[in-house]
């Protein structure tokens, strides 16, 4: 461990998503993971902040800003998987150029990100488009943050799908029509661990991000 390691702790720390950042975390050899807070722990997010530089939350929608807040409140970073949340209340908070930075993505796998730029050229294009989002029968909202995220920086009204079925993991593809042709872009992430490059990335570039809160993976990918 590198003696300017960063500090790292995980709020839902045992979901399979939680569990995965920490292994990822505890494989580098310039983070150190210092606190797992998750209520099937019975370790609060409060009590893991104090030895912290960055927290990671991927909770659940009702909780997210709330840790978000416990984060600026204590000075700590936050990096945030969590999706079906509302940024708006903390854009105040995070104005002042002291305070800790927040980054939200909606996907953090590599592939995702360039999916959701190309579709986004590629709507100005084609004619229309739909996205249709599959994910595991334990994903919370609909539609997804990505899908979401993704309609939002596409040209046109951008009609989503969601699918909700055992088995599945996150996958999504937007379809784009024009006359005679159609276009599909997919990705699919087959296990979580396509996640953990962009969350590594997240971590290491949340203190230094020259505004927040920060939305999407790809400020960091494509400046």
């Amino acid at each position: 461990m590198a003696r300017d390691a960063l500090r790292v702790a995980v709020a839902g720390a045992a979901g399979r998503m939680g569990e995965a950042v920490c292994q990822a975390v505890e494989g580098t050899d310039d983070l150190v993971l210092t606190g797992r807070a998750d209520p099937a722990l019975g370790t609060a997010v409060a009590e893991v902040l104090g030895d912290a530089d960055v927290l990671v939350d991927f909770t659940r929608p009702d909780t997210a800003l709330d840790n978000v807040r416990a984060c600026l409140d204590a000075g700590v970073h936050a990096v945030v998987g969590t999706s079906g949340w509302d940024l708006e209340p903390i854009r105040g908070l995070t104005a002042d150029p002291d305070a800790p930075n927040v980054l939200f993505a909606p996907n953090f796998a590599i592939g995702a990100v360039l999916m959701m730029r190309f579709a986004t050229e590629a709507s100005r294009h084609m004619a229309a488009a739909q996205i249709v989002e599959l994910h595991h029968d334990g994903k919370l909202d609909k539609p997804s943050g990505t899908a979401a995220r993704t309609a939002e920086l596409m040209e046109g009204d951008v009609p989503i799908h969601s699918v909700r079925l055992p088995g599945l993991v996150a996958h999504q593809e937007v379809i784009l029509g024009d006359l005679g042709q159609t276009l599909t872009i997919r990705h699919d992430s087959l296990d979580r661990t396509s996640f953990m490059p962009g969350v590594l990335l997240a971590i290491r570039r949340v203190p230094t991000l020259p505004k927040s809160p920060v939305v999407g993976l790809e400020h960091l990918l494509f400046g």
